[in-house]
């Protein structure tokens, strides 16, 4: 295994729950009141520091999507998911590419 290189971001940042890594921009916040099959969460465009678990087939909100687990680069914690493709035709499509981060795994820190 390489080196491990952290993007670090300038401004205010929502970083891990567990080892307060920087994960994303709260510029990149999409929206704050997501809700999703286990508890509430933040829909992102963009984050960082994170690795990819396998693409998977999960149900959410009743319609199967295809996501990946994400996890912080550093601890290991899962911190939330990306869409990588949802249901053909239904009004989920802007959500792919997108990024959910789960409010208890996370938190918000002010520059």
């Amino acid at each position: 295994m390489g080196r491990l290189f952290l993007v670090d971001l300038e401004g205010k940042t929502v970083n891990c729950k567990i080892c307060k890594t920087q994960l994303a921009l709260t510029n990149n916040l999409m929206l704050k009141d997501f809700i999703c099959h286990k508890e509430k969460a933040y829909l992102f465009r963009n984050v960082v520091n994170i690795t990819f678990g396998p693409n998977e087939e999960k149900m959410i909100l009743s319609e199967m999507h295809t996501i990946a687990d994400i996890f912080c680069c550093c601890c290991g914690q899962i911190v939330g998911w990306k869409y990588v493709a949802t249901p053909y035709g239904n009004n989920h499509k802007c959500k792919e590419g997108n990024f959910v981060l789960e409010k208890g795994h996370i938190f918000f820190v002010q520059a």
